[in-house]
Order: structure tokens, then sequence, then C-alpha cells
């Protein structure tokens, strides 16, 4: 871990208590850590100052809420140097949870997540497809997700 951040051994645990549970009130972390709720709320302000914290999520079983369709798209581009013009324009796309630029077969790879096959065709065909700098795609339907977990961040 860089020194440089200036990081010790409450701040990696309370990262990694508020990775698990976002709701956890300052007071409670005080006093799982036997410091002041003042010195979370400090300890707090410096992770997201650093933008090491980026703010809080709540963590949605969309799969309840009728988003029953999620899929993995490797994306081929037809030039490296078009990454940034192609990023830009699948932010556009609100299916697209997430992105990431890989090595290996791909370029890119993504995380769509819609409501149904139906959703999930016309967000391929009628989005993906017209974006210029895709050579190409292959898509990946999960069937089922078996976890989704926060890392682990160790004091080194």
């Amino acid at each position: 871990m860089p020194s440089k951040l200036n990081i010790d051994k409450l701040d990696i645990d309370l990262i990694n208590e508020m990775m698990n549970n976002a709701d956890i009130s300052y007071e409670e972390l005080g006093k799982k850590f036997f410091v002041s709720s003042g010195t979370i709320h400090v300890r707090i302000k410096k992770l997201k100052d650093l933008n090491i914290v980026r703010g809080t999520r709540l963590n949605v079983d969309t799969r309840l809420l009728g988003y029953d369709c999620a899929a993995f798209v490797g994306i081929y581009l037809e030039k490296s140097s078009l990454y940034d013009t192609v990023a830009k324009e699948l932010k556009k796309i609100p299916e697209i949870v997430r992105l990431n630029y890989i090595t290996g077969n791909y370029s890119m790879f993504i995380e769509i997540v819609c409501t149904d096959i139906t959703q999930l065709r016309k967000v391929l065909h009628d989005d993906l497809q017209k974006i210029k700098g895709i050579e190409r795609t292959e898509t990946f339907i999960s069937l089922e997700e078996g976890f989704n977990r926060a890392v682990v961040i160790n004091q080194k």
C-alpha cells in the first residue's frame, strides 16, 4: 500500500467494516474500534478527501425488482486507440453497469443488467452495434450470480 497516502490500521479497518456495512453509524464504529465518533468522522472525511472512499451505495437485489437478465459482453475494438471514444458512448447506455478495459482477446468487457431478454436484445442490437469503433461483440448470459463481495484490504 502506498505510504504517501498516510493510511494506518484504523483507516484500513474502517474501510473493511464499511464495505461490508455502509449503514453502520460512526458511533458504532467508534465503539468497535475504541475511538470517538468524532475520530471516525475525521478519518472518513480524510479517506473521502484522498478519493479512497467515493460515497456509499445501497446494495440492492435487482432481480427482486424485475431485473432478471444479466450478461457480460466482450467487445472487440477496430483499434485500441478508440477506447476512450467507445467508453464515452457506452457510458450513455443505462443498462451497462460496469466497463473494464482488459487484456486478452477482447479490448473491453462490460456487464449489462436488463429486465428481460427482449431488453437485452435491444441493447445489443440497437445500442451497442451502432457505436463506431466496435468491430464485434461476444455475449455471455449470466444464469446466476454465485456471490459478489468486497475486496478485503490488508495493511502492509
